[in-house]
């Protein structure tokens, strides 16, 4: 199976060192932060999002946390691993990685695909493992291609993913960047306005193997992995977050990362796994809130662990 990483003349310097465990497919790179005597925290980053995202949040968060924050396989400078996208494997990577490095029970919180992500821990990770799990505006079922209900990925970030396709390709195999730009210009999904359409790539992109938007627009990613199966089998108590969305009254596009009616089902076949779900409406939030305004997204998160169960033993 090819293995590769993003060319290593792409990256730029952070605040904090960034390390590398070996979890036996992959190599997983990650930061972190914050004293070992203090409860760990692993954060998982949106789709095309590095680490270092979390950068800003990471440093007020270690007065409290021991913080972790990784790339995930196909994102900066963790392996890339092509015809290997699902979430399954990104799942087990996050399992090897809490059993190898963290080592104890851990609060997870991850934004959009990584808020599906912490949803997929809270349900698939072994015993003992996850303490709860923060979903950040996570597309539950609107990152899928036929969804049980709502929404599917087509009719809401697909058009970008369609794009990244076409355009950057799989390890940046066409690199057209300008094709690119042309193209967002030119699509008539209103989505394409949220999306970044600089002159040059933006670092994280510059990280990011486009072969991740492929699996979901073609639905790959999720196919052994509905999400209704997910979500009923969720172990942990669960933090729904929900930001900006709207439907566009002319196209019926989803602006945003989930509906109303896709957060409320969600919340549903997790309460039906017998679990604490809280549900927080955040309309004025942008979707990558720990990134864009890091105070308040601690605010939630610290609030929201304070409220949890004490700290249980790693079973082993």
């Amino acid at each position: 199976m090819p293995v590769m990483h993003a060319p290593d003349d792409i990256f730029v310097p952070h605040a904090f060192p960034e390390k590398q465990v070996n979890l036996g497919e992959i190599t997983m790179n990650y930061a972190e932060a914050g004293s070992p005597k203090n409860p760990p925290l692993l954060l998982i980053p949106e789709q095309s999002g590095s680490w270092w995202g979390y950068e800003v949040a990471m440093g007020i968060l270690a007065e409290r946390f021991h913080v972790f924050a990784v790339d995930m396989r196909g994102q900066g400078r963790s392996t890339w691993t092509p015809k290997r996208y699902s979430l399954d494997n990104f799942g087990n990577d996050l399992v090897r990685f809490i059993s190898i490095v963290i080592r104890r029970p851990v609060i997870v919180a991850g934004n959009s695909s990584g808020g599906v992500l912490a949803a997929w821990l809270s349900a698939f990770a072994m015993p003992g493992q996850i303490r709860a799990a923060l979903c950040e505006d996570a597309p539950f079922f609107a990152s899928e291609v036929n969804p049980s209900i709502g929404h599917s990925v087509r009719q809401a970030a697909g058009p970008a993913f369609e794009l990244y396709r076409d355009h950057l390709g799989d390890q940046w195999s066409i690199g057209d960047w300008a094709g690119f730009i042309a193209g967002a210009k030119a699509s008539p999904a209103k989505v394409m306005q949220l999306f970044p359409q600089a002159d040059e790539p933006p670092q994280n992109l510059r990280e990011y193997d486009p072969e991740w938007g492929r699996a979901f627009i073609e639905g790959t990613v999720a196919v052994n992995c509905p999400h209704e199966v997910m979500l009923s089998q969720v172990k942990t108590p669960i933090l729904i977050t929900h930001h900006m969305h709207m439907v566009d009254p002319e196209t019926g596009e989803l602006l945003g990362a989930l509906s109303d009616e896709q957060a409320e089902r969600a919340r549903e076949l997790m309460e039906s796994a017998g679990v604490r779900v809280d549900y927080t409406l955040l309309p004025d939030a942008f979707h990558m809130m720990h990134m864009f305004d890091p105070e308040r997204y601690v605010a939630v998160l610290t609030e929201w662990a304070a409220s949890l169960p004490a700290e249980a033993q790693l079973t082993r």
